[in-house]
């Protein structure tokens, strides 16, 4: 048996962190930032914000729509956000889970973002790497427009 492919990205953010937890809940900030990428047009950003609730987040891209499903398992404002994700070309039921701990500092919030996959998507790892790195940039940016 193969072990699961786990994978953290950390970013301190300017932010309180019910600021910076609310932001994942709220589709009007998370449209922002959550799976958006510089040269997409976001579609969809639907929140079902509760324990068993879901989230479909959908992103046109040059490649076609991007489709990002989330089912959420754990909310505690404004500490851990956990919920299982998948995205194309993951198909229902083939979710990985991600837990977010958010943690006060002195100058706001230290995010830590755990995804843990299946070690069949161990080809993706650098790739989803990146993706939250930049998605993590991007909610720092957009946390910082909205308080500047």
């Amino acid at each position: 048996m193969t072990a699961p492919v786990i994978l953290t990205v950390t970013r301190d953010i300017a932010a309180p962190p019910e600021a910076v937890f609310d932001a994942w809940l709220d589709p009007a900030i998370a449209r922002r930032f959550l799976f958006a990428t510089p040269d997409g047009e976001m579609l969809t950003c639907e929140i079902d914000a509760r324990v068993g609730g879901r989230a479909l987040i959908v992103e046109r891209r040059a490649s076609g729509d991007a489709h990002h499903h989330l089912l959420f398992d754990e909310i505690d404002r404004p500490r851990r956000l956990v919920f299982r994700f998948r995205a194309d070309p993951a198909k229902e039921g083939e979710w990985t889970r991600v837990a977010i701990d958010f943690v006060v500092q002195d100058d706001g919030t230290r995010l830590t973002l755990t995804h843990e996959m299946d070690p069949a998507w161990a080809a993706y790892e650098e790739q989803t790497r990146k993706g939250w790195t930049m998605i993590l940039a991007s909610l720092a940016t957009a946390l910082e427009k909205d308080n500047g």
